[in-house]
């Protein structure tokens, strides 16, 4: 394997310059009980294929040891402008491509290094060399193309705190979960997340795809919500219930007041019950007015719903709630939602929406993949206003679902989708998403599955930093 030079893609508001290069050599492999426990993990990740984690070279490699000596140091000066890429001279190794290389980087006086490949055991967040550093830096490296991708570390738990509040939610880079709450023991063509809801949440998620059938759909004084996926409840252990998955949300909002969660609710399962009879539950026992729901049909900005819930609804209304808000109707309309498809726009034109999701073949994995980049690439190419803009144009959201399934073959269940589209995106996102220089290089929202496999929450990282690009907007002047 030839080395290849590793290039440098700055994706924070703040130049950034590359000052030192140590190379170490490959670690010794471990012997022993501790060599049998590793040999073990690795057998177990074979058998499962769940390695979510390719974007790193190696999701075995450890850390380097405190007392690790490089064979070779060199000072170098390589300066890469914000949202600029450099490719540098630079190989990434000399003799074995299973050496370590430690690259420090300066930001206004400030050092902070990253060691690529990086171990899945570390964090992501690259180490500052001195105490209470002002910046802080998150770096994901691609090894298929040996490229380091550098974002601003936002506390993934408070992330928006840092946004203005005139922004408008549409314009963020938002990550977001499909079939949110499908973290239980259930069968594998079911689940598809790795962790729960709340630590969804603490990383980063602010966008929960969730699917409800009412239990007493005919009963006024009951509210009970199954949490379902399609016509499957989510756990072997019995039925879980939106009240349950709610109260994670409003502890978090509470503890969190910077933050906002989209949360799109669609009717499914066996039940009888009606779109029309989900609308009233919802309305008479979860956002009922004063409670902190988001149910006005259009997009609103950040600072309008912080510490709130923002309704996107994927079912109808009952008479009485398409006379709310004088008439517009009752939380924003994504019911004309196109099954299916690669491209489409909600009738109500606040939703624009890639949902290809039958990937009947493991073939079509590359087609799936094709939809997300260039879903992708609409969203970037947007310049939001500030503020909610000119009231007679839509201002939708880019709503990109990297999940896909195919029911009857186990190659395309959720799990096996995730492990080639997730990388693939973080790829995409590291080395080839952005616009030109007036666009705002939003992702929209990612809805995806099973991130967080093994604390891997690259893709989480690289979307929330892209929001790094609003920060160099300032809002336009009035003109006389």
């Amino acid at each position: 394997m030839a080395a290849k030079p590793v290039t440098i893609r700055n994706l924070t508001s703040t130049p950034i310059e590359l000052r030192h290069v140590e190379r170490f050599p490959p670690p010794e492999k471990k012997g022993g009980a501790q060599g049998l426990q590793m040999l073990a993990k690795n057998f177990t990740r074979t058998v499962t294929s769940l390695a979510t984690n390719v974007t790193r070279a190696d999701k075995d490699a450890e850390p380097l040891p405190a007392d690790a000596k490089p064979f070779q140091t060199k000072d170098v000066k390589v300066r890469v402008e914000p949202f600029g890429t450099v490719k540098t001279d630079i190989k990434t190794f000399v003799n074995n491509d299973k050496e370590r290389l430690r690259l420090t980087f300066e930001v206004e006086g400030e050092r902070h290094q990253i060691t690529v490949p990086v171990p899945t055991v570390e964090s992501a967040e690259m180490k500052a060399l001195k105490d209470k550093p002002r910046f802080r830096f998150t770096g994901i490296f691609v090894t298929l193309n040996s490229h380091l991708a550098i974002f601003s570390s936002a506390r993934l738990n408070a992330w928006m705190e840092e946004l203005r509040d005139d922004l408008l939610l549409s314009s963020l880079s938002i990550p977001g979960t499909h079939n949110t709450p499908t973290c239980h023991v259930a069968a594998p063509s079911v689940r598809c997340q790795a962790v729960s809801p709340r630590e969804q949440l603490e990383n980063g998620v602010r966008f929960f795809d969730v699917r409800v059938q009412p239990q007493y759909p005919d009963d006024p004084g009951k509210d009970e919500l199954i949490l379902v996926h399609s016509a499957f409840p989510i756990a072997l252990t019995g039925n879980k219930y939106f009240r349950e998955l709610l109260r994670d949300i409003e502890d978090f909002l509470r503890r969190n007041p910077s933050e906002t969660l989209i949360l799109s609710l669609k009717r499914e399962g066996t039940g009888k019950a009606t779109d029309e009879q989900l609308s009233r539950i919802l309305r008479d026992h979860y956002a009922k007015p004063g409670n902190n729901w988001y149910t006005e049909p259009r997009v609103p900005t950040l600072g309008e719903v912080r510490g709130k819930i923002v309704l996107i609804r994927r079912f109808n209304l009952e008479d009485r709630l398409k006379k709310a808000h004088n008439g517009r109707g009752w939380g924003i309309d994504a019911a004309g939602w196109a099954d299916n498809t690669p491209h489409a726009v909600c009738p109500s034109g606040d939703i624009c929406i890639q949902d290809f999701y039958e990937v009947l073949e493991t073939e079509n994995i590359d087609k799936k993949i094709q939809y997300v980049s260039e879903a992708l690439a609409r969203a970037a190419k947007v310049r939001y206003p500030f503020g909610r803009g000119d009231g007679k144009k839509k201002y939708p959201f880019f709503i990109n679902f990297l999940s896909a399934s195919n029911f009857w073959k186990t190659q395309t269940w959720p799990e096996k989708i995730a492990a080639k589209v997730n990388p693939a995106t973080v790829a995409y996102l590291c080395s080839k998403h952005g616009g030109d220089k007036e666009s705002d290089w939003s992702t929209g929202i990612l809805v995806t599955d099973w991130v967080g496999l093994d604390g891997d929450f690259d893709l989480f990282r690289a979307i929330v930093g892209m929001n790094a690009r609003l920060k160099l907007r300032s809002p336009e002047k009035k003109k006389d």
